[in-house]
């Protein structure tokens, strides 16, 4: 199960994701994203902090949204390693 919160502030949308990142909630995210990302003067913010667990088609996902841009907020170890290297692997 994954809960997707949409919040738009200013300048800033930012999608908070609670659960797992897996399976058909990487495509409901896909789609989420779809329709937000649409504005190159947004800046766009993924809240990964209650993220639980990522799968490979997650972690594809994430590397694509950071490639349009997006930011990421992870606070666990995990999270973080995921996000680190997606960043890494971005800007080679």
């Amino acid at each position: 199960m994954l809960r997707v919160t949409t919040t738009d502030e200013a300048q800033t949308i930012t999608l908070k994701l609670e659960g797992k990142l897996v399976g058909p909630w990487v495509r409901e995210v896909r789609h989420v994203w779809a329709r937000t990302a649409t504005d190159s003067e947004r800046r766009y913010v993924v809240d990964l902090s209650s993220v639980t667990f990522i799968d490979n088609p997650g972690r594809v996902l994430l590397a694509a949204m950071c490639k349009r841009g997006a930011r990421f907020i992870a606070t666990d170890c995990l999270t973080r390693t995921i996000v680190d290297e997606i960043q890494r692997e971005g800007s080679a």
